[in-house]
């Protein structure tokens, strides 16, 4: 087919969906179809499983699709062929039926109907995610796994009525609260508690591999595959964090962090002469000047790119890294507002180590206010308001921030409240769970509700996986949330109004009016 319709992140055209030919993030239509081809298949499989017991292939898969189409993670129509045939012999093994719905019933619902179960579908797909991540590290949970295939099975139930669609997204918050706390615990057991680190972005001379997306499992294998053979290692956009991990940052030749966020890489990979590998989402179709170092692993798949299959050998990568050499000389890279470092590391285990030194500052008046100031970056005008609202901050604040947003202003140097730094990286997106926890524990220490703390949210957002993190907030009764660059195109304006009465979620405005109402 030439058309598509896709509306699933923050860039979609118009404000109001990719139609055409080829969708904001490079996806062309026949994959966009293919995409809701196979979450049509997830939808077979899940009613095939009903009241059966459902093994770890069949999980996996789950999960394997709900990753998959997440934004920025497939562009390759042959390996999405390759997945929905799998999924479909799945389903036959469960004596289903293949044609039991088709996603587009969705996309042509009753606008509310198609609101709740968006919500719903996308919060799932990047659930879909983190319980990918967490089952690569060996950790599973089975009320995870099973909320996918009773909440696919609700997408696909033609009969449920709004009011029987809204707890249930507030559901899948509440798990993805369970699945992200099974990812950090994944993360922490397997690499350690992150610990504060300054990362330079200056690449040294010599051969070296960007590694990026989210994967640290990825990262780990790369390290220990280079080891001794003279190639610097550099991390990308989200892969900013791992510095602050002990079992990663003891690698002596994992260096720094190249560039900046993951939406410039199409200007800042040009004319690279190293190696680049994609771990996850967060991949735009390469240009011809760097195409030939792109390498792909795990979901992540585009034409023509090597693909880095489950065996987890990195030789092509490490090959054409030592083949193209590296720079001759250090080249000095520099984040977006000039800054040469950029500090990471601020993980719960850390921040939670000094809450007695933040509730002194608090009760002393040194700190009169938190922000968290989170969630994904990309490219449309006016995300320059997240750079405003941090530069314009008072001194006596204290910015908390993780996922790929940061990158508009994590190179700022804003000082410190005694012995608090006022910028804590709290990692990946990945790292949501820390941050609540975090927030919940000032909560308690202070004995009051959350929305009773002089912390405010300050979110934006780009993909499925900062849709599941705001309706893990709503699940846990978070007001006030001020929610851009736009809202998402898949809310109806009743459903809208919601969200608005009884979270009273709000739209970004200007960093100077919305800091005036935060701090009056």
């Amino acid at each position: 087919m030439d058309e598509m319709f896709c509306y699933q992140c923050e860039q979609t055209a118009k404000g109001i969906a990719c139609t055409g030919a080829r969708g904001v993030c490079g996806k062309s239509a026949d994959t966009a179809n293919l995409q809701d081809d196979m979450t049509s298949s997830l939808v077979a499989l899940a009613v095939a499983t009903e009241g059966k017991e459902i093994d770890d292939k069949t999980y996996h898969l789950m999960l394997e699709g709900m990753f998959t189409a997440i934004t920025n993670v497939s562009f390759n129509n042959e390996t999405l062929k390759q997945l929905i045939s799998r999924i479909d012999d799945d389903t036959l093994r469960y004596k289903g039926r293949l044609d039991v719905y088709t996603i587009k019933e969705v996309w042509e619902d009753n606008e509310d109907i198609r609101s709740l179960k968006s919500l719903i579908l996308l919060g799932l797909r990047g659930m879909g995610a983190y319980a990918y991540h967490a089952w690569v590290l060996g950790y599973k949970d089975k009320e995870v796994n099973d909320f996918f295939f009773s909440a696919m099975r609700a997408i696909g139930n033609s009969t449920l009525t709004v009011d029987e669609l809204l707890p249930l997204v507030l559901k899948t918050g509440e798990v993805n609260l369970k699945c992200m706390k099974l990812l950090d615990q994944a993360n922490t057991e397997t690499y350690g508690d992150p610990t504060p680190v300054e990362v330079p972005l200056t690449i040294e001379e010599g051969p070296f591999i960007v590694v990026s997306g989210h994967d640290l499992f990825d990262l780990y294998q790369l390290l220990k595959q280079t080891e001794g053979k003279g190639i610097n290692i550099y991390t990308h956009g989200e892969m900013l964090p791992a510095h602050g991990y002990p079992k990663l940052k003891a690698f002596s030749h994992l260096k720094g962090n190249f560039g900046t966020a993951w939406q410039n890489q199409q200007k800042e990979f040009i004319d690279i002469p190293g190696a680049v590998l994609f771990t996850t989402n967060c991949l735009m179709p390469p240009k011809d000047n760097y195409k030939d170092r792109i390498f792909t692993t795990e979901v992540v798949s585009y034409p023509e790119l090597v693909h880095i299959g489950e065996d987890k050998d990195f030789t092509p990568v490490i090959e054409k890294a030592l083949e193209l050499g590296g720079y001759s000389e250090p080249r000095k890279m520099t984040g977006i507002n000039g800054g040469d470092t950029m500090t990471t590391g601020f993980g719960r285990a850390t921040v939670l180590s000094v809450a007695g030194d933040v509730i002194d500052a608090v009760n002393k008046g040194d700190i009169k206010h938190f922000f968290l100031v989170g969630g994904c970056d990309g490219a449309r005008v006016g995300r320059n308001y997240y750079t405003e609202f941090v530069e314009k901050s008072p001194e006596d604040t204290v910015i908390l921030t993780l996922a790929c947003g940061k990158f508009r202003f994590n190179d700022m140097k804003l000082g410190n409240i005694g012995s608090i730094p006022r910028l804590l990286d709290m990692g990946q997106c990945n790292d949501s769970y820390g941050a609540i926890e975090v927030a919940l524990a000032l909560a308690d220490a202070f004995k009051v509700s959350v929305n009773e703390l002089p912390l405010s949210f300050i979110l934006s957002w780009y993909e499925q996986k900062a849709v599941c993190i705001l309706l893990t907030l709503l699940h846990l009764g978070v007001k006030n949330i001020h929610l851009g660059p736009s809202l998402p195109a898949f809310v109806s304006e009743n459903v809208l109004n919601i969200l608005v009465e009884n979270f009273s979620i709000t739209p970004i405005a200007t960093a100077t009016e919305d800091l005036e109402k935060l701090l009056g």
